[in-house]
């Protein structure tokens, strides 16, 4: 028992190599197998070793912002910002409806996500994922923010980006 056992333990310390076999089956196509096939000619194919990546310490956790302070603090993005929006003229939405993208690096971390600021008010829900889209924006000018947010806390924001909304008025 204890044979098995030290046996089993030990394979598990080293990285499996597995053999491939490459040859031509019946109908003449390639075919690859771990095993080479009875009675056909099987060649041994050389495989590159694998990739493999060191695993990283978890960074330390954010520090929630003091007083809704959007400046960033340690811990936090060293960038988050909204980008590709018009600074110089409106932004033509005939039906209210834009998206915005996100830069935000390093990249956003583990439990936290993005959440929209419209006219200093949450909009939509938070997310992960750096583009964001706005549906049925009244035309006039607002008031674009993001945040870093960890449950209810939140860890960061960008700076506002003043926008017009030019979009076709239905009487």
């Amino acid at each position: 028992m204890r044979p098995l056992l030290l046996l089993l333990l030990l394979s598990f310390n080293f990285p499996v190599m597995a053999q491939i076999y490459r040859y031509t089956d019946a109908a003449g196509n390639t075919a690859y197998s771990n095993q080479p096939p009875a009675g056909v000619e099987a060649r041994a194919v050389d495989l590159p070793p694998l990739n493999s990546i060191e695993r990283q310490p978890p960074s330390a956790p954010a520090q929630p912002l003091a007083d809704n302070n959007p400046e960033p603090i340690h811990g936090a993005y060293e960038k988050l910002e909204l980008i590709g929006l018009p600074t110089t003229e409106a932004l033509r939405a005939n039906n209210g409806t834009f998206t915005i993208n996100v830069l935000i690096k390093p990249r956003l971390q583990g439990p936290h996500l993005l959440r929209l600021l419209l006219d200093g008010r949450p909009y939509g829900q938070p997310g992960n994922v750096p583009t964001l889209q706005l549906v049925n924006i009244d035309r006039g000018e607002h008031r674009l923010a993001v945040q870093v947010i960890d449950g209810e806390n939140v860890v960061q924001q960008s700076p506002a980006v003043t926008l017009t909304v030019q979009r076709v008025h239905k009487p």
